[in-house]
């Protein structure tokens, strides 16, 4: 089965068409980092505007390659697929809008797909004309997933491929809007990510070795939650965490170390520090919980999907983390890590929430959760 892919639901305009779940036959993203770097984040109006600007000609480019590499058409995409949450509602909006008149124009089934799901499927994605690494998802459930990207921050119990259940999260921020804050602060730009990454690299590498004594970490806080408080709504809090704590204390050891006006300069000499400290919370705190989470059952696997599991540290400490437990990791390739068509696609071959006139009819979800419908 061939199915067609959109997703616009943040920053990124994509179309991709994939074979049978797993094979992509072309994939195309136009990112809106340049636009929105002025702001140090995504600015929602700015993001849906060139959506409408770009998606047809990202849908045009995807069909293009699509073309050049099987002599195959839109006539040929037995289904179309697209995000319909969680994300920004106006951004979702031009997604689905596009993906019903195609579908509509084609006369061609429409599928409507949770975002958060489908980035726990990207390990599963490869390119046409390779051999895939990884097995078929169906074979190594249950797993456990971590969805890490700069929206989400979810641990999800997956018992059989296409069940979904949150058993942890983050209660604020998500680990990549915490890079980002954290970024905007130390004059780095955006995206924050990469950049703190980059720079934290100079400061112990390869990212397994950890600095001691006088050259330890700045101790930043793990942002463990208490149990019992409102905000974790019934989760276990050894399973969720809290990024907020962690960007106040940056804010208070940048301001008693190079002072509080518009006007402080943090040394470049410093700068590595204070990036590998910051990103070794973050990468501490998904590592110690999801830890925890492996504990829960007997997994097959971690599946981890997102933005922010290219970050290099966060990927030899959730490494471990699996080795410790004796499950093995899986990975996406660093291009499918970061939004895109091809996990939309690819994920409803397996898993569709919304499907026939329900989709057809359906609005944005912008607060869709792993699960739901």
């Amino acid at each position: 089965m061939t199915i067609l892919g959109i997703e616009t639901s943040c920053d990124e305009t994509a179309a991709a068409i994939v074979r049978d779940g797993r094979e992509v036959l072309a994939n195309a993203v136009y990112t809106q980092i340049k636009l929105h770097q002025p702001y140090g984040g995504v600015v929602p109006e700015i993001a849906s505007r060139a959506h409408v600007e770009k998606i047809s000609g990202v849908i045009c480019e995807a069909v293009r390659e699509f073309r050049e590499r099987t002599g195959g058409g839109l006539e040929t995409v037995d289904a179309v697929a697209v995000t319909y949450g969680p994300g920004l509602a106006s951004s979702l909006l031009v997604g689905l809008g596009a993906a019903k008149g195609l579908a509509l124009a084609l006369d061609r089934p429409l599928f409507c797909i949770n975002h958060i799901e489908a980035h726990l499927h990207t390990p599963f994605l490869y390119d046409s004309g390779e051999t895939p690494d990884v097995p078929d998802p169906g074979s190594i459930m249950p797993a456990l997933g971590l969805a890490v990207s700069g929206g989400h921050t979810t641990w999800i119990d997956m018992p059989s491929y296409g069940m979904y259940d949150v058993v942890g999260q983050t209660l604020d921020d998500a680990a990549g809007e915490a890079f980002d804050k954290a970024a905007k602060l130390l004059g780095l730009g955006y995206p924050g990510g990469p950049a703190i990454d980059r720079i934290a690299k100079k400061w112990y590498d390869p990212p397994a070795l950890v600095p001691q004594g006088p050259d330890a970490f700045i101790p930043f806080p793990k942002g463990r939650p208490r149990s019992g408080v409102s905000a974790l709504a019934g989760l276990d809090a050894n399973l969720c965490t809290s990024f907020s704590g962690l960007k106040t204390a940056l804010l208070h050891h940048v301001n008693a170390t190079y002072g509080a006006g518009p006007d402080r300069t943090i040394p470049d000499a410093d700068m590595p520090r204070l990036a590998a400290s910051y990103q070794e919370a973050i990468a501490g705190v998904l590592a110690d919980r999801t830890a925890n989470a492996l504990k829960r059952r007997s997994y097959r696997a971690l599946i981890v999907g997102g933005g922010v599991s290219l970050n290099g540290r966060l990927r030899a400490k959730l490494a471990e983390t699996a080795a410790a437990a004796g499950v093995p990791i899986l990975l996406a390739k660093p291009k499918y890590c970061g939004d895109n068509a091809a996990m939309i696609a690819a994920l409803a071959f397996f898993r569709r929430n919304l499907t026939g006139d329900a989709a057809f009819a359906a609005d944005v979800q912008p607060t869709l959760r792993p699960g739901d419908l």
